[in-house]
């Protein structure tokens, strides 16, 4: 029979740029997994910060070589969304690389401020202000600017925020404008509840932003589908540019446009996108359009939360028994939850690369996997999975250890990291793994596994 190695050596084009195996273990990045698993143990999660900078540096690239491809005469940004994850060592790496920020609540605020009195960031940096604002965000984003972080923008979501900006802002500042775009055809809605409608942009600006303190910068475009070589996402992008020629004939101001809505992630060993000629069409169209209307072409920005950081995420089990449940239903229960640790998975029906740690010469069959939580949805099968979910046959030796990979985008947000999670299953332990100028590799803890004194404390039994 054949074993594990051969059922993905025969199906998938293997080894990738991520994955290869060594000695019957796995290498993530050229990092040794088992030896991550010996120091640390399981469950754990771990991100891998250098390929944070390689998406951003990649990204960049290939939007600068189609802007000189096609002699396009405006600039590109790129602006990381830190709701995908907000973790220090993330935004850091992020910085690092010359990324600009997109904020979406007051809470991000008091990060930006730490960043810079710790010299992380200058007060030129690009500052995109998302979301339908509470008083708190407005009073925030407002004593940014006016502590003097000239390229804070508040993007406006409705047509009553500017008067609340305007009246706690001391000096010229820059606003942008979210459009309301169409929601994809099978959505619940017809068009997004976020941003200002089509119909009232160029008279908004016309009624209450032209010859105020307030200079409209950018019209900012989003569609939660994503960036995807599909005839809506052309429709609804070509429908936004003609949108800012508009507006640019009677707004001289207006000279930049933020297409948001980020690049896909690889979900599977089979993935695949052409990320350059996507690159390709996204200048070329918005060239042709602003050349047909008569108008200078917009500089670009780009916001990318999951390309930015999810490939550098991923989270580690070990199988502690297996359970033949009836004739067919083969279970490995593992040492962690799906509801508390990938919440993705059963909440939005994400994929995820799953593969085995170690055992790749081992025969394997198909399997089920099941959390520890008493909940029924905490489970992981064929539906959740890409394709068949199949893993090396287990032993009463040597444990079998397997990894979800590219996770490092929301799971900590939506799963509520450091709080109460469901059964009370426990955050596990962070991995920080970096690469120094030789090519080495250190790690270190993050956090390890969260302990019951801090949930008592959350729940009210001790102070």
């Amino acid at each position: 029979m054949k074993s594990y190695f051969d059922l993905i050596d025969q199906t998938f084009y293997f080894p990738t740029p991520e994955f290869r195996v060594k000695d019957d273990q796995l290498f993530f990045h050229d990092v040794d997994l088992m030896k991550i698993i010996e120091k640390y143990g399981t469950p754990l999660k771990l991100t891998y910060l250098p390929k944070i900078s390689q998406n951003i540096q990649y990204a960049r690239d290939i939007f600068n070589d189609a802007i000189e491809k096609h002699q396009y005469k405006g600039t590109y940004k790129f602006a990381y969304c830190t709701k995908s994850s907000h973790f220090k060592f993330v935004i850091e790496e992020a910085l690092k690389n010359g990324a600009h920020l997109e904020t979406s609540s007051a809470f991000d605020i008091p990060i930006i401020k730490n960043l810079y009195l710790e010299g992380k960031l200058k007060k030129d940096i690009d500052i995109i202000c998302n979301g339908y604002k509470r008083p708190l965000y407005v009073e925030s984003v407002a004593e940014l600017i006016n502590d003097g972080f000239i390229n804070c923008m508040p993007i406006l979501d409705n047509l009553t925020e500017l008067d609340q900006f305007s009246t706690l802002i001391d000096k010229e500042f820059q606003v942008g404008i979210r459009v309301a775009a169409d929601e994809e055809p099978n959505f619940s809605f017809y068009t997004s509840r976020l941003g200002i409608r089509y119909g009232d942009i160029k008279s908004h600006y016309e009624e209450k932003i032209k010859g105020t303190k307030a200079k409209l910068k950018m019209l900012h475009f989003f569609i939660n589908t994503g960036i995807k070589d599909t005839a809506y996402y052309w429709s609804e992008l070509s429908r936004f540019v003609y949108k800012y020629c508009e507006v640019k004939k009677v707004c001289p101001e207006l000279d930049t446009i933020d297409i948001g809505g980020g690049f896909p992630i690889k979900n599977s060993l089979q993935f695949e996108y052409n990320y350059q000629y996507m690159a390709d069409q996204i200048i070329e169209n918005i060239k042709w359009i602003c050349e047909k209307n008569h108008v200078p072409v917009p500089h670009i920005i780009t916001e990318f939360g999951s390309f930015t950081v999810g490939e550098s995420g991923a989270v580690i089990y070990s199988v502690l028994g297996q359970k033949l449940q009836n004739d067919k239903e083969l279970w490995y229960m593992m040492d962690g939850s799906f509801i508390t640790h990938l919440p993705d998975v059963w909440g939005l029906n994400n994929k995820f690369i799953m593969l085995p740690i170690n055992k790749w010469q081992e025969t394997f069959h198909k399997v089920n996997i099941g959390g520890l939580t008493c909940d029924s949805m905490d489970y992981y099968d064929s539906e959740a999975h890409v394709t068949e979910v199949f893993l090396p046959k287990v032993d009463e030796g040597t444990p079998l250890f397997f990894g979800f990979f590219h996770t490092g985008a929301y799971q900590e947000a939506l799963g509520g990291y450091g709080g109460i999670q469901h059964c009370l299953i426990p955050a596990p332990k962070h991995i920080i793994i970096e690469k120094d100028e030789r090519g080495e590799i250190s790690t270190k803890l993050f956090a390890d596994e969260q302990e019951s004194e801090t949930m008592m404390k959350v729940l009210g039994y001790t102070k």
